[in-house]
């Protein structure tokens, strides 16, 4: 298994498709799943645009979310974004070690987080967090079948909401991902990350292809920093009305997971041509076939085109 290399922590050169994307995913949890958040820099150089969403969740409490996908394209090759009521910076303080994300804005403040799919009507609330972001044990380059890495981090800082300050001490995972077209119009996919409470920690990507279970994952047991890597993920998911997942399983390698979404932050993705792709991401609790569990992330990218399957 070959390890990332730290040169592709920066940003890099693009081609022709209107849709090359390069992203950086940051989500964070705490160990009982009060409350979690992620941060996402979609960066589309041929639209000339970055679409950036951070978020803050807990199960009883209301979603907080910003969703701007007007922000201009930075200069160079940094991650400083600028625009009406943000600002945002990214640093990778040390390669495949350290990262730190800091955020200013103005957050929705929405009580039910399906109001994200009608329009957003909310509260606007100040809104913004410093976070660091340091490697647990080892980072993990995916297969050659897209310029990807993974890597479970400990996350440590505090997010600020209106007047109050909450301190986090917490676990995450950060992905970055370049050199293909993103289509949230054609593409399905179920992508999870978490940590069991033995330290376990955990990555999967599937449900890519109707009727197929090939997929991405990986487990990284306690007290060794390699990973086990598996090419079949099987992924059954129960939806209500919304489109929101009521439960679901994963299964990769030995490991089975019980999912139980516990808090949502959705966002709502419109082509030019009208489509609609409803992505809908929770913070979990993830539990094993063997009473083990833990908290993480799993997201659905359900397209108009590919609908996913119950």
């Amino acid at each position: 298994m070959s390890a990332p290399d730290p040169v592709d922590e920066r940003r890099h050169p693009h081609d022709e498709q209107p849709l090359w994307n390069e992203s950086y995913y940051l989500d964070w949890f705490d160990d009982a799943g009060e409350l979690g958040g992620y941060v996402r820099v979609g960066v589309y150089p041929n639209l000339g645009r970055v679409w950036y969403w951070a978020c803050l969740v807990g199960p009883g409490r209301d979603l907080i979310t910003v969703i701007d996908h007007d922000v201009e394209l930075p200069p160079g090759k940094g991650l400083e974004l600028r625009h009406d009521g943000l600002w945002a910076d990214h640093t990778v303080e040390t390669p495949l070690e350290h990262m730190s994300v800091n955020l200013e804005a103005f957050g929705l403040q929405l009580d039910d987080p399906v109001d994200v799919y009608r329009g957003g009507f909310g509260h606007r609330v100040p809104f913004g967090f410093e976070l660091d972001f340091h490697t647990d044990r080892a980072a993990y380059l995916w297969p050659p079948v897209t310029p990807r890495y993974e890597i479970p981090c400990r996350v440590r800082g505090r997010v600020l909401v209106g007047d109050d300050e909450i301190e986090i001490d917490g676990w995450g995972q950060r992905d970055h991902s370049w050199g293909a077209s993103r289509d949230w119009w054609s593409n399905q996919w179920c992508w999870s990350a978490g940590r069991l409470d033995d330290g376990t920690r955990f990555h999967t990507t599937g449900a890519l292809l109707p009727d197929s279970n090939w997929g991405v994952a990986y487990l990284l047991p306690p007290d060794t920093s390699e990973f086990a890597e598996f090419d079949v993920v099987d992924v059954e998911t129960t939806l209500d009305a919304e489109g929101l997942a009521t439960a679901a399983t994963l299964r990769f390698g030995p490991m089975t997971l019980s999912v139980e979404p516990l808090a949502w932050s959705p966002v709502l993705l419109t082509h030019a041509d009208g489509r609609l792709a409803r992505f809908p991401r929770a913070m979990a609790r993830f539990t094993s076939d063997d009473g083990s569990s833990g908290v993480g992330w799993i997201e659905w990218n359900q397209s108009p085109n590919q609908p996913p399957t119950t």
